[in-house]
C-alpha cells in the first residue's frame, strides 16, 4: 500500500498495466483509414464487454498549423526538385504530398479549415489479464474491419493510458498522435446515430455494431419498392418472406402476391389463407398471356408488352420478325374487339404474313400449339385475385422462365392497376427479366409506375451485376428506395461505383456471414444515403411460422448481431 494513499502500487506487464484492481490493456492506432463515416469510432467498441475509447483532439493555432503546412509542402517540393528520396517516398506520392498541403494551407488560411491534433486508443478493460488479453484481440479485429492500423504498446504502455495534458505533451508513444483537418477530425465526433425508426414502417433488421432496430416504412417514400441481392444461401428468400408478412400486418387491407419460380412460397400463402397458382405443362390452370384485360383493355399497349415477352422467349428475334408480330398481334386486336385472341389465332396471322420466307416466326410459334407451352393457347382459366396469391414456376421449363416471368409479371400489373388499395408483389429470380433489353424495359417500367396504384415490388436477384450492364438495369435499381446487399460471392467495380460503397465496406460484403454460420442473414442497408450494416433477425413465433412454410431451409434462432465484426458505413 502506498502509504500516503492506501492505493495498491501499479503494477506492468510488456503491454498492460493494472490500477485499482482493474487491467487495462491499450491498442495504439498507428494508421486512420483514407476515409470513414461520421461518427464511425462508434462502432469500434461493442456493447456486451468491457472495452474503452480514449480520444484527444486540440485545435492547433492556425500560425502554428500554417507553419506545419508550409513546411510540408517544401520538404515534399525539395525532394522532387533534388530527384531525391530520403525519406522512400515515390515522386507520384510527393506530389500528392505537395498538392495535398498547399491545398490544405489555403482553406486553413481563409479559416475554412482547422488543422487538429488526434490521438486515438482502444482499451480493453478487465480484473484478469488474460480476459483482457481477449477482449484487445477482439477490439484489434474490429478495428481492422473499420481500416484502422493498431499495435499493442509493448514496454510502453504507461505513456498510452496517461491522463490527457493540456497543451498536449510529446510523451505519447510513437505513432499516437495524427494530424487532421477539421473534415477527418469530424469523423471522429462519436455521438452519431444512423439508426432509422421511421412511424409506420417494419422492422428490416438491427444494426450489427449495437443490436438498434432500423425500422423502414415503405409508404412513406417517393417509391414503394426494394430489392434484395445476395447469393444463394444468403437468406433472400428468409427476409423476403419476413418483411412481406410484416408489411401485411402493418399495413391494413394489404394485397401480397408472389411470383414464385423456384415454389420457396408456396406453403405460405395458404398458410395465410391465400391461394396458389401454379403454372406448368401438367397443370389445367392458365394466364392466357394475349389477354388484354391485363392492361385493362388497351390493346396497344399489350401488343408493346407481348413483344418485349416474345423478345426474352425467342433472344434471336430479328426486328422483321418483331414487326411482323407488332403487326400481327394489332390486326387480331383489331378485328376481335369483343373476343379475346389465342397463341393459335396468332400462328394462323402469322403464317399469312408476307415478306418472311422462310417464315421463322411461324415456326417459332408452334411451341405454342404442339410444343411445350401449348398449355398456354387458350383463355385464362385462373383466379388472380386471391389474398395472398402465389403463382408457382417451379414446373416451368428453365429455360422458360423469363417468358412466364414476363408474362405473370405483366397479368400481376393488370391485377395493381384494377384492385384498390396498398399492394405488395415479391418477385424472386428478378435477373431472369435481366436477359433481354425489352424485358429489362419492361420491369424498369413497372417499377417507377406502380407507385400510382399503391404498390410497391420486392424484387428478389443474386447479384447487382445483372443489371448494372444496361441503362435501363441502372434505371431500375435507382428507382428502388431501399437496397439490401447480402452476401455476395465478389464485388465487382461496377457495384462498388454505383452503391457508392466503401473499399472495406466492398471488402466485407463477401465474408458477410450466412444465416448457417450465424443464425441470421448479414447484409449492408443501402437506404438514401446511409449504409447501414443489418442483421435481419426474427421474433420467436415469426420463425417458427415461416420455419415451416417456407421450402427453403430456414436460418437456426439468431445468436447475437452484435457480436459481429462491422463495416464501415456512410
Amino acid at each position: 500500500m502506498s502509504p500516503s494513499t492506501g492505493v495498491p502500487p501499479a503494477s506492468e506487464g510488456s503491454s498492460w498495466i493494472r490500477r485499482r484492481g482493474r487491467v487495462d490493456a491499450p491498442l495504439l492506432v498507428t494508421a486512420l483509414p483514407s476515409e470513414a463515416a461520421f461518427g464511425f469510432v462508434g462502432r469500434l467498441l461493442p456493447t456486451s464487454s468491457g472495452g474503452e475509447l480514449r480520444l484527444q483532439l486540440h485545435r492547433l493555432p492556425p500560425p502554428d498549423a500554417m507553419e506545419l503546412l508550409h513546411a510540408a509542402d517544401l520538404g515534399a517540393s525539395t525532394e522532387l526538385e533534388s530527384g531525391t528520396t530520403v525519406r522512400g517516398a515515390r515522386p507520384a506520392r510527393l506530389r500528392v504530398e505537395a498538392a495535398a498541403a498547399a491545398e490544405l494551407a489555403e482553406s486553413v488560411a481563409a479559416r475554412v479549415q482547422d488543422l487538429w491534433r488526434v490521438g486515438l486508443s482502444l482499451h480493453a478493460v478487465d480484473r484478469r489479464p488474460v480476459v483482457a488479453e481477449r477482449l484487445r484481440r477482439d477490439l484489434a479485429r474490429r478495428a481492422a474491419a473499420l481500416g484502422l492500423r493498431t499495435r499493442p504498446p509493448e514496454f510502453d504502455t504507461a505513456r498510452v493510458v496517461r491522463p490527457p495534458e493540456f497543451p498536449p505533451a510529446d510523451g505519447r508513444p510513437m505513432g499516437y498522435w495524427h494530424l487532421l483537418a477539421t473534415e477527418g477530425a469530424a469523423a471522429f465526433f462519436p455521438f452519431v446515430d444512423e439508426s432509422i425508426a421511421e412511424e409506420g414502417g417494419v422492422l428490416v433488421g438491427l444494426l450489427l455494431d449495437d443490436a438498434a432496430p432500423v425500422v423502414v416504412n415503405r409508404w412513406s417514400h417517393g417509391s414503394y419498392s426494394w430489392g434484395v441481392f445476395g447469393t444463394t444461401g444468403a437468406g433472400k428468400t428468409f427476409a423476403a418472406a419476413l418483411w412481406a408478412l410484416r408489411t401485411r400486418w402493418m399495413t391494413p387491407g394489404l394485397s401480397l402476391t408472389f411470383i414464385d419460380p423456384l415454389g420457396e412460397f408456396t406453403r405460405l400463402g395458404p398458410l395465410l389463407g391465400g391461394d396458389v397458382v401454379t403454372v406448368g405443362p401438367e397443370e389445367r390452370g392458365r394466364v392466357n398471356p394475349l389477354d388484354p384485360a391485363t392492361t385493362g383493355e388497351d390493346r396497344r399497349a399489350k401488343t408493346v408488352h407481348l413483344v418485349a415477352m416474345m423478345r426474352a422467349l425467342f433472344p434471336s428475334l430479328t426486328d422483321e420478325e418483331s414487326a411482323v408480330l407488332e403487326s400481327s398481334l394489332d390486326g387480331l386486336y383489331q378485328r376481335g374487339r369483343d373476343r379475346t385472341p389465342t397463341f393459335r389465332d396468332l400462328a394462323e396471322a402469322v403464317a399469312r404474313a408476307p415478306g418472311l420466307s422462310p417464315n421463322r416466326l411461324a415456326t417459332f410459334l408452334e411451341l405454342f400449339r404442339s410444343g411445350p407451352l401449348r398449355h398456354l393457347d387458350g383463355p385464362t382459366t385462373v383466379d388472380l385475385t386471391a389474398n395472398p396469391l402465389v403463382v408457382n414456376l417451379v414446373d416451368a421449363e428453365p429455360s422458360h422462365l423469363p417468358f412466364h416471368l414476363a408474362y405473370l409479371l405483366d397479368a400481376v400489373y393488370g391485377r395493381l392497376r384494377s384492385t384498390p388499395g396498398p399492394k405488395l408483389v415479391v418477385v424472386d429470380e428478378a435477373h431472369l427479366l435481366t436477359r433481354h433489353p425489352a424485358t429489362t424495359e419492361f420491369l424498369d417500367r413497372i417499377v417507377r409506375h406502380v407507385r400510382h396504384f399503391e404498390a410497391g415490388l420486392l424484387l428478389l436477384s443474386q447479384n447487382p451485376d445483372d443489371f448494372l450492364t444496361s441503362s435501363t438495369g441502372r434505371s431500375l435499381l435507382r428507382n428502388l428506395s431501399a437496397t439490401v446487399l447480402l452476401r455476395l460471392p465478389e464485388v465487382s467495380s461496377e457495384t462498388r461505383s454505383f452503391f457508392q460503397l466503401t473499399e472495406v465496406e466492398a471488402e466485407w460484403l463477401p465474408r458477410a456471414r450466412l444465416p448457417a454460420e450465424a443464425g441470421y442473414a448479414e447484409g449492408l442497408l443501402r437506404f438514401g444515403p446511409s449504409h447501414l450494416p443489418i442483421a435481419v433477425v426474427a421474433s420467436t413465433p415469426e420463425f417458427d411460422l415461416l420455419a415451416g412454410a417456407l421450402r427453403t431451409r430456414p436460418p437456426v434462432r439468431a445468436k447475437d448481431p452484435a457480436a459481429s465484426a462491422v463495416p464501415d458505413t456512410r
